[in-house]
């Protein structure tokens, strides 16, 4: 009967279907999506995906596409300020949350 020898407690995680754990999986998609970006132009890949984005505040302003192209592009812009000034926020928020958390645990 052998004994199979027990991970350390640090190296124990699920293992996908594979037999990988998450910790491989991202490695191993880190280093195909550096393949990737080396075979082709990094804007290229994302040119669709920044144009969904930027076509998403459009559509917020103007469902109806009622709006002067001027002042779509102007509600847009403002849309997409807000957008960034709460993400900003969030962020932020996130930070000192997790200062406190630290603060409490270091005392």
């Amino acid at each position: 009967m052998s004994i199979k020898p027990r991970e350390p407690s640090s190296q124990k995680r699920k293992r996908s279907a594979l037999g990988t754990t998450a910790t491989e999986r991202s490695l191993q998609a880190r280093a195909a999506a550096y393949r990737l970006h080396s075979l082709y132009d990094s804007r290229q890949l994302t040119a669709n995906a920044r144009a969904a984005f930027e076509e998403r505040f459009f559509r917020q302003v103007d469902p109806d596409g009622v709006l002067s192209e001027t002042e779509r592009q102007r509600r847009a812009e403002c849309a997409r300020k807000a957008y960034y000034a709460e993400l900003a926020a969030k962020s932020a928020r996130a930070r000192r949350t997790r200062r406190a958390d630290e603060e409490k645990r270091s005392r």
